[in-house]
């Protein structure tokens, strides 16, 4: 969908070159979206266009955002892969399974367990 806003010139000028603004804005739409809560991860991803978790994850980053989803986030998003691991593209697939993968290294890197890492949880349950 095209939306056509009227904008001062001055304002306008606040989201770059010219070349650049579509995007921009965008990009500004959706993170404030996300900010609000009315945009989960995997829409933001899917609306930005990324074809990687890690661009989601360089861009969120680069906005001041937390990196690592929430639990809820985190399922959302699985599902999503889920229905790109089924996809008949074989590209798509592996770009999935490698997204899935980025995605549980990033979640679980940020989570512990009674103060725990998960390295330390290993290394407590072999005492």
């Amino acid at each position: 969908m095209n939306v056509m806003v009227s904008l001062p010139d001055e304002f306008a000028a606040r989201f770059g070159p010219e070349a650049e603004r579509d995007r921009n804005v965008l990009e500004t739409l959706a993170i404030h979206e996300y900010r609000a809560g009315r945009m989960p991860r995997a829409e933001l991803h899917q609306v930005l266009g990324f074809r990687t978790g890690g661009e989601l994850e360089s861009f969120l980053k680069a906005h001041g955002e937390d990196s690592v989803p929430a639990c809820d986030e985190f399922d959302q998003d699985l599902a999503g892969i889920r229905l790109a691991l089924r996809s008949e593209d074989e590209h798509q697939r592996k770009a999935a399974a490698a997204d899935l993968v980025q995605r549980f290294r990033t979640f679980a890197a940020g989570h512990t367990l009674g103060g725990l890492n998960v390295k330390d949880l290993i290394s407590e349950g072999r005492r």
